[in-house]
């Protein structure tokens, strides 16, 4: 399956008295808030690209945009296109650092943290020399 770069789809913006903005992607069954149009549109945009990674990822496929003009609306809606720019969305999830614990003799984690030795550091070069992976 091709993966496209970029990705438009319509997500309704509602404006309730006193609350954050809802967002709501129709074509995607998924929402968000914000707390002043700005952080609503990044919220979006960010759960934008979550959600076609995660359909990307599964081998699933993208749904096809409605039509902006196709999208019904409260009187408290607006519709609104929201773009994510899918390569960036990729390189993040690919980079992103997780937790693993690991054991060590209590010696050895006191003499390292007595010199200011980063675990994560020493772990990761550790791995990358096993593995044969030039930095």
């Amino acid at each position: 399956m091709k993966k496209n770069d970029r990705y438009l789809y319509p997500a309704v913006f509602t404006y309730a008295p006193g609350e954050e903005i809802a967002v709501v992607f129709p074509d995607l069954d998924v929402a968000t808030s914000g707390t002043d149009d700005n952080d609503a549109f990044l919220s979006a945009r960010e759960l934008l690209g979550c959600a076609l990674f995660g359909l990307e990822e599964d081998g699933e496929p993208i749904p096809t945009p409605s039509r902006l003009e196709d999208i019904a609306l409260g009187e408290h809606d607006r519709a609104v296109l929201v773009d994510v720019y899918m390569p960036s969305v990729r390189m993040e999830r690919v980079n992103r650092s997780i937790n693993r614990t690991v054991t060590l003799p209590a010696w050895l984690n006191a003499a390292a943290m007595e010199r200011n030795i980063n675990f994560s550091l020493v772990l990761q070069n550790a791995l990358k020399q096993q593995l044969n992976i030039q930095p």
